[in-house]
This record gives structure tokens, C-alpha cells and sequence, in this order.
């Protein structure tokens, strides 16, 4: 049977030349970065090439490069030290959130009594500047945490343009990257954004590592202690087989973006003109133009599929979510589906199909003579 996978929001697969970089250095360069001797220092400069090369792509300085071991936990560093060390009394985020910022947030709230606000969604699940500004108007101290790509839609924020609305205010902004770092570029210098994550397993790289954008002079403090690894703001020796294959990673994704880009969008548009002939009632969650890797449907089944979906999918080697990978083990439905749709709707089968550049039109018509079979 041959297997389909289309979860690529979820996690991707490795490149081969990450796995034999990772290979390399695990075998070659097994020596503590911060040891003074030869092997030590030999580990160090893989440690601080890997930063530079980051920040180049990025278009930061490596210094406000932070090693990190995903997503999550620079999302929840960054929220806790703005409250505790940089005095945020107040977080303006969205429902649509990843849990990563929002659990945070309602964390913050309870043990430090902080105000937290969410920012209204419009139906197609883009964020409502009117309401940000709206909420801006407020003079607390203020971070804004709004995510750039979301992981569930593909709904995409314009992040200049929150960015510079976030300057005029003279509030601090946060955005959880991890679905746009690597798959569009990323301009740091032009953006005016503060603090920014990613995590390596979501452009093709391993899982246990990311890194976190900390704009210089930010004020950030370490969540825990230990060492003085990453300028004393991250304890812990480094994993360097992790940060050399996650570099690698991101160095290809650049590199290789706008055929894989292109490629992608041929098969994300093919998609769509395959369900509109075969399922015309079907119904896009968000924007038909949202990022070009994710694309999110409500299929015009009864309730009563909704449950096995995914089930019988799996059963045909066809690998989909019905929503973040995080969570989707629950029965509850998609939060971020939740603030997009009617109740009737919330019921009815929604698949969040993702892309790779691995993926190939076959791969499309096994999912749509699935689907025509449920």
C-alpha cells in the first residue's frame, strides 16, 4: 500500500543531507562546546557557524539568535519573561492561537494577575485590526503575541503590518513563527518584531531543537539555570548533531524555496479543483489564498463520518489531521475551528491537509478516491 502523507504541519521528514549531517557531527564532533581544549573548541565553531548562518537567512545578527529545544519552549520564555522581568502587565493575544501562547497566557494570568485580552477573529479567521488597535488604545504595559502563520488554516497575519501598529503604540510583539520559518522569507531587519520562534522539525529538520529571535537589548532573562550556555540566557550544553542539522535544514528550505514553493502551490490549487469537481459543497476554513503549504476543509458529509474520518484514511495508508497534531488525539473540536464556524458545522468532518515538497499529484488523487469512497 502506498503511503500518503499529508500532516506536514504536523511534523516532515528529514532531508537526506540532514541526516548525514546530523551523522557527522554526532560521529566527528563529539566535544562540549564550552570545553576550552581543541575538541571543545572545534564544537564551538559548528555552534556559532550554525548562528550566523541562521541570523543570515533571517536577516538578524547572530547574537539575537537563541539555541532552543522547539517552539514551545521559546513561546513559553518569552511570555514568562516579559511578565516577570520585562513588568508586561497585560497580553493581547488571539483564541486561534497555538496552545503553546495561549495556555501560557492563561498561566500568567493566574500567578501574576495580568490582564489578558483577545483580539476579535473575523470569520475567515484573519485577525481584526480594527479590534487591535482598539485594544491598544489602553496605556498598560503591553505585549502582543499573535502568530504568523496559522497551523490550523493557513490563515497568514501581515507581519510588518502588525509589527509597525505594535511600534506606534509602543508595545512589545511576540509572533510564533514556527509554521512560516523556513516556507516564505523572513526579513528581521524590515519587520519590527521583537521576539520570534521556530522550531527545526517543521521545515524538514530534527525535532528537539529550535531557536528563538530575541531582539537585542530586549531585556529577556533565562527561564531556568544552569551554565552559561547562549550568552547565559538558555542552561544546558547544547545539542550540537541537532543545531548543525536544524541549520542544514533551514539553509536547504532558502536555498530550494521558490521551486519547492512553486511545486507546493501546483499541488494546493490542483486540490482545490479536484474537491470542487468531485465535492462542490465542500467549503475552505479560512482564505482559498492562505499559505500555500496548508489548506483546511469542511466536507459536505454527515455528522455521523466525522468521528471515523480519519480512521478510515488512516486505514488506506492516507495520513491527514483534523486539526493540530498537538491536540488532535481529543475528541473535542479544533479551538481554532471553534471561533470560524456554526455549531452545525463544527460537527461535520473538517480535514487540514498539508504539504511537502516530497508530495506529488498521485498523492492527491489517492486522497480524493479515499474520500469519494467514505
Amino acid at each position: 500500500m502506498k503511503k500518503v502523507y499529508l500532516d506536514n504541519a504536523s511534523t516532515t521528514a528529514l532531508r537526506p543531507e540532514v541526516i548525514q549531517e546530523m551523522t557527522k557531527v554526532l560521529t566527528e564532533e563529539y566535544g562540549n562546546p564550552s570545553s576550552t581544549h581543541s575538541l571543545g573548541r572545534s564544537a564551538k565553531n559548528i555552534l556559532e557557524l550554525s548562528r550566523k548562518s541562521i541570523a543570515k537567512n533571517l536577516n538578524a545578527t547572530a547574537q539575537e539568535i537563541i539555541f532552543t529545544s522547539c517552539g514551545t519552549e521559546a513561546n513559553n520564555w518569552i511570555l514568562r519573561s516579559a511578565v516577570k522581568d520585562l513588568k508586561v502587565k497585560r497580553i493581547i493575544t488571539s483564541k486561534i492561537e497555538h496552545h503553546a501562547v495561549l495556555y501560557t497566557a492563561l498561566a500568567l494570568e493566574k500567578e501574576y494577575g495580568i490582564q489578558v485580552d483577545y483580539v476579535a477573529i473575523k470569520p475567515n479567521g484573519e485577525i481584526d485590526i480594527t479590534d487591535l488597535v482598539e485594544l491598544l488604545s489602553q496605556e498598560k504595559k503591553t505585549l502582543v503575541s499573535l502568530m504568523h502563520v496559522n497551523n490550523e488554516t493557513g490563515t497568514v497575519l501581515d507581519l510588518e503590518r502588525i509589527g509597525r501598529i505594535c511600534q506606534e503604540h509602543n508595545v512589545l510583539f511576540h509572533s510564533d513563527t514556527v509554521q512560516s520559518i523556513g516556507k516564505t522569507t523572513i526579513d528581521l531587519q524590515a519587520i519590527p518584531v521583537d521576539f520570534i520562534v521556530a522550531s527545526a522539525h517543521k521545515f524538514h529538520g530534527p525535532k528537539g531543537v529550535g531557536f528563538a529571535f530575541i531582539r537585542k537589548n530586549s531585556g529577556l532573562q533565562p527561564l531556568f539555570f544552569g551554565g552559561e550556555q547562549e550568552k547565559g540566557l538558555r542552561a544546558g550544553t547544547e545539542a550540537l548533531h541537532q543545531i548543525a542539522g536544524m541549520t542544514k535544514a533551514l539553509e536547504l528550505s532558502y536555498s530550494n524555496l521558490e521551486t519547492e514553493r512553486e511545486h507546493i502551490t501546483e499541488l494546493r490549487n490542483y486540490l482545490i479543483t479536484q474537491l470542487e469537481i468531485e465535492f462542490p459543497a465542500f467549503e475552505i476554513n479560512g482564505t482559498a489564498d492562505g499559505f500555500y503549504t496548508v489548506l483546511n476543509v469542511l466536507m459536505p458529509f454527515s455528522a455521523d463520518k466525522t468521528a471515523m474520518i480519519l480512521f478510515h484514511l488512516d486505514m488506506k495508508g492516507i495520513a491527514v489531521s483534523r486539526g493540530s497534531a498537538c491536540q488532535s488525539g481529543s475528541i473535542k473540536p479544533s479551538h481554532v475551528l471553534a471561533e470560524m464556524l456554526s455549531n452545525e458545522d463544527l460537527k461535520k468532518p473538517s480535514l487540514r491537509i498539508s504539504f511537502s515538497h516530497l508530495n506529488t499529484k498521485e498523492d492527491i488523487n489517492v486522497l480524493i478516491e479515499a474520500l469519494k469512497k467514505i
